[in-house]
């Protein structure tokens, strides 16, 4: 086991307690993080104390707002621990939530409710030393890189739905596997899945996608039956062969995009995950002389469907839309500006770098070279037109000018004008000079 170091911050939240003659317990993932050396982002503690009772230890830079006894106090730099009082839980008639909390009086009664036994490790930080409690022997756990839930594996997915995805996501984020009855459970109860808010299934979907291998994440999610249950549309590309440059049927190359693409937004890896997914649909032809034509038309549709359903927001949805609608573009070097101009307002300049690396994973996915002379002349490209006029806007002259040349007052004249002016400007984008376009507007009087 790697040595374990407490910082000062989380060593003064324990002072603080055994100065009151309490307990305190590290405890959680924090715990399997310290364990596997990993970087803790959230710490979380446990003790005998109630809310109320850690409210008088904590007056300031504290606060209590659920119905599960969960009590945060703000430190240094805003950042917030949360501890819990000991509790054991009761009743799960939503799948999701205890019917009921009752404080309980054990640390064991606490690490007995928990998810995994890899979660159900404790840290007892005294006089200077380290006790870890481990009743589930959750480090044995994860010496041998294991999945496992504490106790009965289907008691624990019908108390709480959300745990099928956990014990996915944490798997595919440690490289772990899951233990062949937790597996099974898992199996038996996906469609729990169903009771639980999308909103909440999406943010362990995106942990997956940004995890160092997701593609094990989401084949998890197949073997297990949970795909089927949330994004079914990906399973039809399973054993569908692709002629050309594709090596692999569509499902493989889906996950061999998203493995290779090097953006960390999850959307993105959504995007590189989901930009076949309309082949199935438009598939015409047999074994490796199918063809897909418009599936980028169709696939951005399909993805848009699924970003609803997995309640995405507005402008996580008009990137999906966009990646995937116009994944298909082409980089020969004899295309004009125009049509570049075109392609960058079609994907929009917010989404180019996004669009650009999931272009890169989708050669790569293909088994192409991840670049190519025309790839990289195309992307310098890209720079280069960003500085033309895209807009009306963009042009050195404006509609004072047209009043004042043409003696006009403000109409549906100075627009025409403009209109035409950026049309000719957008085929020949040095004509963007003010004097030049005074001179041209004069040519309207």
């Amino acid at each position: 086991m790697n040595k374990i170091e407490i910082p000062n911050k989380v060593k003064k939240i324990i002072d603080k307690f055994l100065e009151n003659k309490a307990e305190i317990y590290i405890v959680g993932g924090s715990v399997r993080d310290l364990i596997l050396n990993r970087e803790v982002n959230d710490w979380d503690f446990t003790t005998n104390l109630t809310p109320d009772q850690m409210k008088n230890m904590f007056p300031k830079n504290s606060f209590c707002n659920n119905d599960f006894g969960t009590f945060s106090v703000v430190g240094e730099n805003e950042e917030v621990f949360e501890i819990t009082t000991f509790r054991t839980e009761q009743g799960y008639s939503d799948n999701r939530h205890p019917d009921k909390v009752i404080w309980g009086k054990t640390l064991e009664e606490d690490l007995e409710r928990r998810d995994f036994t890899i979660n159900a490790i404790a840290i007892e930080f005294k006089n200077g030393q380290i006790k870890i409690i481990d009743p589930f022997d959750g480090q044995g756990d994860l010496k041998n890189k294991i999945i496992r839930t504490v106790g009965n594996p289907d008691e624990r997915f019908k108390e709480d739905g959300l745990r099928l995805m956990r014990a996915i996501r944490i798997g595919g984020q440690l490289n772990f596997e899951i233990e062949e009855k937790t597996l099974n459970s898992i199996r038996e109860n996906a469609e729990l899945i169903k009771n639980i808010a999308e909103e909440r299934i999406r943010d362990e979907i995106f942990k997956i996608l940004v995890s160092p291998t997701p593609s094990k994440g989401i084949i998890l999610l197949k073997d297990s039956g949970l795909l089927e249950q949330i994004i079914p549309e990906l399973l039809d590309g399973i054993d569908m062969a692709q002629k050309g440059h594709h090596i692999d049927d569509v499902w493989t190359h889906n996950l061999k995009t998203l493995d290779n693409c090097n953006s960390k937004n999850p959307v993105t890896r959504l995007a590189a995950l989901l930009h076949d997914v309309g082949k199935p649909t438009v598939m015409t032809g047999e074994g490796k002389m199918r063809t897909f034509h418009n599936h980028e038309v169709i696939g951005s549709r399909i993805a848009l469907d699924i970003g609803k359903r997995l309640r995405l927001s507005k402008k996580e949805l008009d990137q999906l839309f966009k990646l995937t609608r116009w994944h298909m573009f082409t980089v020969q070097e004899t295309q004009t500006d125009k049509a570049v101009r075109r392609f960058i307002k079609n994907v929009t300049p917010d989404y180019i770098d996004e669009m650009i690396s999931m272009r890169r994973a989708d050669r790569l996915g293909s088994g192409s070279k991840e670049t190519s002379w025309r790839w990289e002349l195309f992307k310098k490209r890209i720079i280069e037109v960003q500085k033309q006029p895209f807009a009306i806007k963009d042009l050195k002259v404006n509609g004072l000018d047209v009043m004042e040349i043409l003696k006009i007052k403000p109409g549906r004249k100075i627009g025409e004008v403009l209109e035409t002016i950026f049309k000719e400007v957008e085929e020949d984008p040095k004509l963007n000079e003010r004097e030049i376009l005074l001179k041209r507007v004069k040519e309207f009087k």
